[in-house]
């Protein structure tokens, strides 16, 4: 295992502490020691621990949660500048949770992540569905995966175009990605969705590193590609799927995170799969923390603070691929 691991478990730590003592307000340290201890009054444990940290946490958990679907989605496909919104799930999410918030205003807010979860399932379901001719292979994916996507975003774009105008503005806000409004019981519901996914993409580390080769050699080697492909998919849809459920379109850490990680871990999953966690919880956790406090009082979601770090990063990607 890399000794990056408990580098970046440090710098994780280190921002989980940055991210209690600075907002609004900022706390001191000794504040901030006594409110972990439980020594604080009230309100200052209320800040602390029910609204910071709870935070913190669901921000480490769905960026780990973003990194591994991207790193999983780049190997699958074989292609450095995927993410999971190739496979349509941020898409279906999107699409549905508009539905649900324009569409049925009435609704009560619970029903909304699983709402977004569905749609991302099913996305994901039709995407493989309509790839599949003998078999699946990763550009077929890729191209149904990029038309569904666009058909769902055209459904989108109607639906905040001749909404009510309240009601498009809470979508908006959905959509752009945000941990704001955090608590304990989303952390808790994520923690439980992301449990089981995230151990069974680091025990599939040989089959990821088998099909990264391409679907001749994997075959040669002993690996069944299609229900291995299939599997590593759905891995992939519920571990993006419920972070998007929970904290709505968080851009491009599923791009990032990946590359940055095999700069550090080398290619071999068993390494990459973790330091890929580690370094998408960083990269959320700083963008939520530059985001509440770059224009503090006023916030900007983390999905804004991502998309203006990935965008170019993407560029650099396409720039030093240009030739290929």
């Amino acid at each position: 295992m890399t000794r990056a691991i408990p580098v970046l478990i440090i710098f994780n730590l280190m921002a989980v502490i940055a991210a209690m003592m600075w907002g609004d307000q900022s706390i001191a340290w000794s504040d901030l020691a006594n409110a972990v201890i439980g020594k604080a009054s009230p309100e200052l444990q209320m800040i602390v621990i029910e609204f910071r940290l709870s935070r913190a946490i669901l921000a480490l958990l769905a960026g780990a949660g973003l990194a591994v679907a991207g790193t999983i989605s780049q190997t699958v496909m074989r292609n450095p500048l995927a993410e999971p919104g190739v496979l349509g799930i941020n898409a279906g999410a999107a699409l549905v949770a508009s539905v649900v918030i324009i569409a049925f205003s009435g609704v009560s807010p619970a029903v909304l992540p699983w709402a977004g979860f569905a749609g991302a399932v099913a996305m994901a379901a039709a995407v493989y569905a309509l790839s599949w001719k003998r078999g699946t292979s990763s550009i077929r994916i890729i191209l149904v995966g990029i038309g569904l996507s666009a058909f769902a975003g055209a459904g989108t774009s109607f639906l905040t175009a001749f909404g009510n105008v309240v009601d498009v503005q809470r979508a908006m806000i959905w959509l752009s990605g945000s941990v704001y409004g955090a608590d304990w019981s989303k952390v808790h519901g994520l923690l439980i969705w992301l449990a089981a996914p995230l151990a069974l993409s680091w025990f599939c580390s040989r089959q990821l590193d088998l099909i990264r080769f391409g679907d001749d050699v994997a075959a040669g080697l002993g690996q069944n590609v299609n229900m291995m492909r299939a599997f590593l998919i759905l891995l992939c849809t519920l571990i993006s799927g419920a972070t998007v459920a929970t904290v709505g379109l968080v851009g491009f850490v599923g791009l990032i995170a990946p590359h940055i990680a095999s700069r550090i871990a080398g290619p071999s999953h068993r390494a990459l799969i973790p330091v890929a966690g580690l370094t998408g919880s960083l990269l959320l956790l700083i963008a939520d923390i530059v985001g509440r406090t770059v224009i503090a009082p006023a916030q900007l979601p983390a999905g804004i603070v991502t998309a203006l770090l990935g965008a170019p990063f993407f560029a650099y990607l396409l720039k030093g691929r240009r030739h290929v």
